[in-house]
């Protein structure tokens, strides 16, 4: 197990040491005082209205000390890696809160957080203060009642309660809209992982070929293993479970990963979700965004919540706090037409027997050479040199009559939209370029040298860096003095010259300098090839 930690007992004073001296800790301060007592809180608070507070077990970051902030949380209490915070912690956040208006304790369904939420609220009241009590039971996975986890639903409870609190609604307003939020909100995990809770011995729950529906986000059974599927599949079987008894017409959807989603997988979720029968009912769309993880299960939740004009105000208000995503219509993917490009062919074709001739014969000859240039290229890259040089050459020669072969200008510009269009691999890209550019000057010699300063503006290489320029520019050079002849002998030199030059350029630049020893470089042997060839034919 690799992981970024220094040791498992101070992880979670070091992540919130971490949280506020980053940016997403701006306006936030913590108690300090006791070393067991981790409590994250408003700077600006000044116990002038409800104070939301909430927490837990840490290990579900962002939740919840990355929703402490206007319109969400006025503290949150953070306990150890998957374990219910202290008594202690949870009054000492009440205390440092909490004025006339009161507070709002919002509780995940796990035994640990009511008893000990539930003993501080106790302990808060004897001393004069205001505190009320909403436990969030989200989870639909087991369907074992009043056993139900709380989940990422709870963040949506937090949301809708800090809204009110920050409009200035009084504590038993707040109490009754949060807990008519938590007894409508659904949630339902999947996940292909279990997680390691820093355990160098962690043993993985489940098997290459499994998923799991429901599986808490402490690692708890789940309600069933199920085959890995494809995304489209196991979102289905996850969105069924919300279907069941859905009742409004209208919801919101909270897509949250679990801790080691990478952000293009995210993305796919929410294209996968589009296709259930789920997302009919659905108006706004939260995520897909971490919110409450389970450290690097891979995995997600999706949550429901029916939308009334208070819930819906409360959900689209905005918050100043990054770890919370923004809610978006939930809506059929925008699109807007393409622009037209230029087509490939679009100069009339013309002839010129001599240099038809030309591009059968090169063609030809850098297909014969493919194998070749791709076992050469294997040597120091991935092995598909000849193969690019080879397809370039098929596309150009299938083209040949539509080609204006009898205006060498015309014809540049014309290769080059060919190559960019059909040719792979960035040899392929090169010769685009070097005859796009090309195409910009009348003279086809002058041209040529333009194409090849093209090459080295974007390619970034220059002679002498182990690329096919190293052969190319010489023998361009040489045709602009000379003949084809004194080309193809340009090239060999060039060529031949690779095979003691360091790369500089390229994939063979990441090679060790011994393996490249003795062995030109494919794309610059492929040009001395060529032009060998045509001057032999």
């Amino acid at each position: 197990m690799k992981r970024f930690y220094n040791s498992r007992e101070t992880v979670v004073a070091q992540a919130i040491d971490g949280l506020l001296r980053s940016s997403a800790g701006a306006g936030l301060c913590r108690l300090d005082g006791d070393p067991d007592v981790q409590v994250v809180l408003r700077r600006d608070w000044d116990r002038s209205r409800v104070a939301i507070i909430s927490g837990g077990g840490s290990g579900h970051e962002p939740a919840h000390a990355g929703f402490v902030g206007p319109g969400m949380l006025t503290a949150a209490v953070c306990g150890a890696l998957f374990a219910s915070p202290s008594v202690d912690a949870i009054l000492a956040a009440i205390l440092a809160v909490t004025g006339s208006h009161g507070a709002l304790l919002i509780v995940k369904n796990y035994t640990g957080d009511r008893l000990n939420f539930g003993l501080a609220a106790e302990q808060a009241r004897a001393l004069g203060h205001k505190v009320e009590i909403v436990i969030v039971a989200d989870d639909v996975a087991l369907d074992n009642g009043t056993s139900a986890r709380g989940l990422a639903g709870t963040t949506l409870v937090q949301k809708v309660a800090g809204h009110l609190a920050d409009t200035g609604a009084a504590l038993q307003t707040v109490t009754d809209a949060a807990r008519e939020t938590a007894q409508s909100v659904r949630s339902i995990g999947l996940a292909l992982t279990g997680v390691n809770v820093f355990d160098p011995d962690h043993d993985e729950r489940l098997e290459d070929g499994e998923a799991e529906i429901g599986l808490g986000i402490h690692g708890e059974p789940g309600a069933e293993k199920i085959p890995m599927a494809s995304l489209d599949s196991l979102m289905q079987t996850a969105a069924a479970r919300l279907e069941q008894g859905l009742g409004s017409d209208r919801h919101a959807i909270l897509i949250n990963t679990l801790g080691a989603v990478p952000p293009i997988e995210a993305s796919l979720l929410a294209d996968a979700f589009s296709r259930t029968e789920l997302a009919d009912a659905v108006d706004w769309i939260i995520g897909p965004a971490p919110v409450m993880t389970s450290l690097d299960m891979v995995g997600f939740s999706l949550t429901t919540l029916p939308l009334t004009p208070q819930v819906e105000a409360a959900l689209r208000a905005a918050v100043p706090m990054p770890a919370w995503p923004d809610v978006a219509p939930f809506a059929p993917v925008a699109v807007q037409p393409m622009p037209d490009l230029p087509e490939t062919f679009t100069d009339a074709p013309s002839n010129n027997a001599t240099l038809r001739q030309l591009f059968e014969r090169g063609a030809k000859i850098l297909i014969d050479n493919e194998k070749a240039l791709n076992a050469l290229d294997a040597r120091i890259g991935d092995g598909d040199a000849g193969s690019t040089f080879a397809d370039s050459a098929r596309q150009i020669r299938d083209a040949l009559d539509r080609l204006p072969l009898a205006d060498p200008q015309k014809l540049f510009g014309t290769l080059g939209r060919i190559l960019a269009r059909h040719s792979g691999g960035s040899s392929g890209v090169l010769l685009s370029i070097l005859f796009a550019t090309a195409a910009r000057n009348a003279d086809w010699r002058a041209g040529l040298a333009d194409g090849v300063k093209g090459m080295q503006t974007y390619g970034g290489a220059s002679e002498g860096d182990r690329t096919m320029l190293d052969a190319l520019i010489p023998a361009i050079a040489a045709l602009h003095e000379g003949g084809l002849a004194e080309a193809a002998k340009a090239a060999r030199t060039g060529a031949d010259a690779t095979r003691a030059m360091p790369a500089r350029a390229g994939r063979a630049a990441y090679v060790p300098q011994s393996e490249l020893r003795d062995t030109p470089d494919p794309g610059a042997e492929a040009i001395a090839r060529l032009l060998e060839g045509l001057v032999a034919a």
